[in-house]
């Protein structure tokens, strides 16, 4: 099923001929830098079936996104709703991970734009956060650009006090009334 479109990107249900892609993807060093640590093809393949479940379960979670010039996955872009131990879960976060090949493009502003829209209208949204660690100014780059305004610093629980990504920033949006 196409959820929705960009003018570049397709927003889409997950295929089974993507987990190759997303493997290769998750396996890369540079796409993974900031994350605990890049994925093992099983690993990925866990992820690809708790994406799937979590649609079947919520309605959404991260779109399977494809560059629509060339039919061709390009990573995911969409909805999770974050549940770890903190002030302000559970909440809905936007996140998104794209192929290296895909980057420098505007995709993730693009995509994740067309991501919130869809959130507020399509299922009805109120608010809408996002996360990274302190370090990942690419990622923060693109929450202010889709309209996100920084809330606070915040160490994610799940990561060892002695991670350079432990520190991480929060992000939030309001739906426009």
């Amino acid at each position: 099923m196409i959820y929705f479109e960009t003018a570049r990107l397709r927003f889409r249900d997950w295929k089974v001929t993507d987990i190759i892609s997303f493997a290769e993807m998750n396996a890369d060093n540079e796409v993974m830098k900031h994350f605990p640590k890049t994925l093992s093809a099983d690993e990925s393949n866990e992820f690809y079936e708790a994406i799937v479940a979590k649609f079947h379960d919520f309605g959404f979670g991260f779109y399977a996104v494809e560059e629509k010039e060339r039919n061709e996955f390009i990573g995911f872009i969409g909805f999770h709703e974050a549940t770890f131990e903190t002030d302000f879960t559970p909440c809905i976060e936007i996140g998104w991970r794209l192929k290296k090949e895909a980057w420098g493009k505007g995709y993730a502003t693009e995509g994740a734009e067309a991501c919130l829209h869809y959130g507020f209208t399509e299922l009805g949204f109120r608010d809408v956060y996002s996360f990274t660690a302190e370090i990942n100014t690419p990622f923060q780059n693109v929450m202010r650009k889709i309209g996100m305004d920084f809330n606070t610093y915040f160490d994610h629980p799940k990561l060892p006090i002695e991670s350079p990504l432990k520190r991480h920033v929060l992000y939030h949006i309001k739906q426009k009334s």
